[in-house]
């Protein structure tokens, strides 16, 4: 089974690590014999799998019961589940008891949404042997704040804060951080400036690997897809292909391109 250490020193070696979303066990037993290098067990599942217009609605109770479900497909996966919205950001205590929850359920790292005002929550749940995933620039959880779906970091205070927010995070102990529909050149700058393995979705190439929703790697998202998303499901393939084509394509450096990448920042 991979951990997180392992991961940190494969993506410092120069390997690209692959990471999806997962909901269920069946899902997450294909996942994983594909090779996948993390699995999230993402509260996009209120969007993909409860039919919500935003993942707000998900509570925790949900998450751990989704959290158990894949890691009962997935034995051996390093599995990531999100803390819910409202789970943890009244206070570090409160997201030590939710986390702990999701631990319990199978999750092997929580991940939350939030820059440097985190950070305080950070330390206290690495330091009590919890790791944390970080997430930052588009936060699903904060769309009624920031205006919707929209790519972040472009202008240059905008971009010089998701810095600053991706070194305190890093140096308050974060395992990885997700760079969501920011700039390229503004993920590569995080990239070099951290320790932990930035995780790109819609954050161009240069990251340390790249996570996709599930649903959106196999093309069965209804609606628009995403720009950053890619339909591996393609040319007659079945479920196992395009799921060993997605791992294959991050680790070759072959996904995503130029065309699921936003464009430069300001300067």
């Amino acid at each position: 089974m991979s951990d997180l250490i392992s991961l940190q020193r494969r993506a410092r070696d120069g390997e690209k690590l692959a990471m999806l979303t997962c909901y269920d066990a069946s899902f997450a037993a294909r996942v994983e014999a594909a090779g996948i290098d993390a699995i999230l067990v993402g509260d996009s599942l209120g969007m993909v799998i409860q039919g919500q217009t935003s993942t707000l609605p998900v509570s925790l109770d949900e998450m751990a019961y989704h959290t158990a479900a894949v890691a009962r497909g997935a034995r051996h996966s390093f599995i990531i589940a999100d803390l819910p919205f409202g789970s943890y950001q009244q206070h570090p205590a409160q997201a030590l008891q939710s986390a702990t929850r999701l631990l319990a359920a199978g999750a092997h790292c929580v991940k939350l949404e939030g820059g440097a005002i985190m950070a305080e929550t950070v330390a206290f749940l690495t330091a009590r042997g919890i790791p944390v995933c970080c997430h930052i620039g588009l936060q699903p959880q904060s769309v009624n704040a920031t205006g919707g779906y929209r790519v972040q970091g472009r202008a240059h205070d905008a971009a010089q804060q998701l810095i600053s927010d991706a070194v305190q995070l890093d140096q308050c102990g974060a395992g990885m951080i997700v760079l969501e529909a920011i700039p390229a050149p503004l993920a590569s700058q995080i990239t070099a400036r951290t320790t932990a393995p930035t995780i790109g979705i819609g954050a161009g190439p240069d990251c340390s690997g790249q996570v996709l929703v599930l649903y959106d790697a196999l093309g069965i998202t209804p609606g628009k897809p995403p720009r950053f998303a890619q339909n591996f499901m393609t040319d007659g393939c079945d479920l196992d292909m395009a799921l060993a084509a997605y791992v294959r394509a991050v680790k070759q450096g072959d996904f995503p391109t130029t065309a699921h990448s936003f464009g430069t920042t300001a300067t």
